[in-house]
């Protein structure tokens, strides 16, 4: 299994292969240690974050979405212009191409489990299904208790 999450220590990007028998993730620009629980990976099932302590995880597709988007920009601009010069046939069918292009990619494209609290990424995972997918309320959650926390002055 393959995690990318964030540093707490220094905030840099870290990848790490992960199995049941590690116990700590290491920081490979600054040598911080983040111990790993026994209780958050239960026969390749992850319960817990293993950068944070949230158990509030999700699955998405593992796609970069400014792809999805510039995809989509893409065949509406192009479709627009076929349709500027009043040929409707161009215009379907590039709005069409685009559709089916954007419905294989969800088809050929796997999951990834998020977490909720420090966006850690989980490639990989075989039981993830368990998992629900996004839920907002749970975000904003999440969202706001950063907030908060960033707001909190510091002792």
């Amino acid at each position: 299994m393959n995690i990318t999450y964030a540093c707490p220590a220094c905030h840099e990007g870290v990848r790490a292969e992960f199995d049941a028998e590690t116990r700590e993730l290491p920081c490979p620009h600054c040598g911080e240690r983040i111990a790993v629980g026994s209780d958050a990976v239960d026969d390749n099932r992850i319960v817990r974050c293993l950068s944070c302590p949230s158990t509030d995880l999700y699955i998405r597709k593992d796609f970069p979405q400014r792809v999805g988007v510039t995809l989509v920009i893409l065949g509406i601009v192009g479709s627009s212009i076929a349709w500027y010069y009043s040929d409707l046939y161009w215009t379907f069918g590039i709005l069409f191409a685009t559709a089916l292009i954007d419905v294989l990619l969800y088809t050929l494209v796997g999951d990834a489990l998020m977490c909720y609290r420090c966006n850690a990424q989980y490639r990989g995972v075989k039981e993830m299904d368990t998992h629900g997918h996004f839920d907002l309320e749970t975000h904003e959650k999440h969202r706001q208790m950063v907030a908060r926390m960033s707001s909190t002055p510091q002792a």
